[in-house]
């Protein structure tokens, strides 16, 4: 049996909710299918190679600035080593602050409306998700309305791992250098991230042990990864994803995340009936922790990134 399991949300069962449950206690990695999404996600894999494929003028019309965490951005860090990769993130056309922060692409007339469809459709399916983890939990009703999300600020982002260096040899001259992979091993902050990956591979999970195992591309399947604060709602019971991507040797690759990421205001604690003993971690405001992890990507402050274990007791 794979590590990491596939459930089917249309139907699911007893047993790969239990299985669900093993993936999130040993790596934080699980599959979805049955979502009725395919004729979705084959259009945003055209319009994703389409924009990265995109004259270098567009590409630079839609550069991430120090005012915005959102457009279009080839020299991301993890861990002060640049990732191998270039990205283009939106937030919720609902939200008013994303709205006026996103940068599109004029030249790709139907871009916008495919990305903020995609934006939608997968935000309800992020709360659907919350529910099944709801389930698996056996939550009370009040534990359950603290440990959900808002789609409207939540973010997605189109990746792209080319084979070499996404920045230009002329330009790298004061860069931080790459990484031994192409994105570095690390969690993601928010609650869950619901990822599509193609055909190509380079995927890895760590499990609890310390193992590394491959995350291999399950046709038509959504994947799933545990963020940083379902671990410390959980208490540690869940594990937050550990996982990196393989440097791309012989071909590009490309995955499409959308990060789900708490309610405005959140106040991230462990849940009193998710503890067996002392909680694990002091309450922080997700805002403050969110604007560290933003800031350690862009620019490497010379100290070790942002990790919940700052707020450890």
């Amino acid at each position: 049996m794979s590590l990491v399991p596939t459930i089917d949300i249309s139907d699911p069962s007893t047993t790969s909710l239990e299985q669900v449950d093993a993936a999130c206690r040993d790596h934080g990695f699980f599959f979805l299918e049955g979502h009725g999404l395919d004729d979705l996600m084959a259009e945003m894999w055209e319009q994703t190679e389409d924009f990265f494929d995109s004259p270098t003028s567009i590409l630079e019309g839609c550069r991430r600035t120090g005012e915005s965490p959102f457009g279009y951005n080839d020299r991301e860090l993890t861990k002060q080593k640049r990732d191998a990769k270039e990205v283009f993130d939106f937030g919720s056309s609902d939200e008013g602050r994303a709205t006026a922060l996103n940068k599109w692409p004029g030249a790709m007339p139907e871009f916008q409306a495919k990305m903020e469809e995609f934006h939608q459709v997968m935000g309800d399916l992020a709360l659907y998700t919350m529910g099944l983890l709801h389930d698996v939990l056996d939550l009370s009703p009040e534990a359950a309305k603290i440990m959900t999300g808002s789609p409207n600020r939540s973010a997605v982002r189109l990746n792209h791992y080319p084979v070499g260096d996404p920045v230009p040899e002329g330009q790298r001259q004061g860069l931080a250098g790459l990484g031994a992979t192409a994105l570095g091993d690390h969690t993601d902050p928010g609650v869950i991230t619901l990822l599509l990956q193609d055909s190509i591979g380079g995927l890895q999970a760590r499990t609890r042990k310390g193992d590394w195992i491959d995350v291999e591309p399950q046709p038509g399947t959504i994947v799933v990864n545990l963020g940083d604060v379902m671990q410390v709602w959980t208490n540690d019971q869940y594990m937050a994803a550990v996982h990196r991507v393989a440097t791309m040797t012989t071909d590009r690759r490309f995955s499409i995340p959308l990060f789900f990421s708490p309610v405005r205001g959140a106040r991230i604690e462990p849940l009193s009936e998710l503890c067996d003993g002392p909680a694990h971690y002091r309450p922080f405001p997700w805002r403050q922790f969110m604007a560290a992890r933003n800031s350690d990507n862009v620019q490497d402050g010379g100290t070790a990134d942002t990790q919940i274990s700052d707020y450890l007791i």
